[in-house]
């Protein structure tokens, strides 16, 4: 768990480098390409997972039937990040366009990572 929580610290950090890049130093750029709402649109879900990342992380420490589904929500959302965000940077700044289809991929791994979250919640042990 502790190499997710550094991947974690990436993710955020990342995520708000990415935005403060995109208002300010690529600014001219993105709106040369007409991709800034593409670029914020990478930012937002980049940023959107962090906490959720940081959330599952530390649920997962108390180990459990459902940490496994946890650890796997955790390796999903970084793909997805990494796919879905990383894609839509790369084409903001006029990457190759074959990279379009890798942007629904990283969706998919998102939304994988959000049902992972749901089957642990299911396995979890009940409290009372």
């Amino acid at each position: 768990m502790r190499s997710y929580l550094y991947l974690t610290a990436a993710v955020g950090a990342i995520g708000v480098m990415a935005g403060a890049f995109g208002a300010h130093a690529l600014k001219d750029t993105l709106i040369t390409h007409g991709t800034t709402s593409t670029w914020n649109t990478a930012v937002l879900y980049h940023l959107i997972h962090a906490p959720a990342l940081l959330a599952v992380c530390f649920q997962a420490l108390d180990k459990n039937a459902a940490t496994s589904w946890l650890n796997k929500a955790c390796a999903a959302w970084i793909t997805g990040v990494v796919l879905f965000s990383g894609s839509l940077y790369w084409l903001s700044l006029g990457g190759p366009r074959w990279l379009g289809p890798v942007t629904p991929l990283g969706g998919l791994f998102l939304i994988l990572g959000w049902l992972c979250v749901a089957v642990a919640a299911a396995k979890h042990p009940k409290t009372s």
